[in-house]
């Protein structure tokens, strides 16, 4: 599992790495984080300032909720289905 930086260190790293005084593979040693997680930071903070098109990091945050909560849902539905079921059986006449 990927290891979680918090955002302000991200949002540095991105900085540096857009000033252009260094080169990727240097911010990624200065920083001590892999090549390809500062480009991706990079392209993330790039789609999050609107320079290019893609999913913002809310949209995707909101995203990811609404799976968690339509997950959730379904779940709760299915019990209340399966209760109904039962309740419905036991109520017919022998």
């Amino acid at each position: 599992m990927p290891k979680k930086f918090p955002p302000e260190f991200k949002r540095d790293v991105v900085t540096v790495a857009r000033r252009g005084d260094l080169s990727v593979p240097e911010v990624a040693v200065d920083f001590g984080v892999s090549e390809e997680s500062v480009r991706r930071w990079v392209r993330q903070a790039d789609i999050d300032d609107g320079v290019k098109d893609g999913q913002t990091t809310t949209e995707a945050t909101e995203l990811v909720a609404l799976r968690r909560d339509k997950r959730r849902l379904e779940m709760e539905n299915e019990i209340l289905r399966r209760a109904a079921a039962y309740f419905a059986a036991s109520s017919l006449p022998k």
